[in-house]
């Protein structure tokens, strides 16, 4: 992530007067921090969970036991509950969530480490995208962090966002 494209989504956010809000898990945090990295954050940033534990999600993020049961906490499912969810909470334009695996254990045959879904709620709907990303615990964090921002940046015209 570059801090030239962040400083650019900040533009475009505090621009459009619109606002963002963070559901995060395996990145802990991360997210948000990106987000408040630079001055005049408050602008577009309303705030964030860190729902790491299936209670925390239940709990903090209303998402329904019979859900992280049926999908698992890392799912499609899931990530787009918590981003609508956060999304509400905050009263936010945009509402980010990340979910997943970031290593270097808990994977399983069929969600590998590495294994991350995103989500983002807006005002056009809830879009989600699955990514198996590759490398150390830092980096699938990174990886997920930046690919979520992209996410988000996929709102505005294609020339605006490097």
């Amino acid at each position: 992530m570059t801090t030239r494209f962040l400083a650019q989504l900040a533009r475009e956010l505090a621009a459009r007067g619109q606002t963002v809000a963070v559901a995060e898990s395996c990145t802990g945090g991360g997210l948000g921090w990106h987000l408040t990295a630079l001055p005049g954050s408050s602008v577009f940033f309303k705030g964030g969970v860190i729902a790491y534990a299936n209670e925390a999600k239940q709990r903090l993020l209303g998402i329904p036991a019979a859900l992280l049961a049926r999908h698992g906490a890392v799912s499609g499912h899931v990530a787009r509950a918590m981003a609508a969810h956060v999304r509400r909470m905050f009263r936010a334009t945009y509402g980010i969530a990340i979910t997943g695996i970031a290593g270097p254990s808990g994977g399983t045959a069929g969600k590998p480490v590495g294994t991350v879904w995103l989500a983002v709620a807006g005002p056009a709907g809830t879009t989600a995208e699955l990514h198996r990303f590759r490398g150390s615990r830092a980096r699938v964090r990174a990886q997920a962090v930046d690919h979520a921002l992209r996410m988000v940046s996929r709102g505005f015209p294609p020339q605006t966002i490097p």
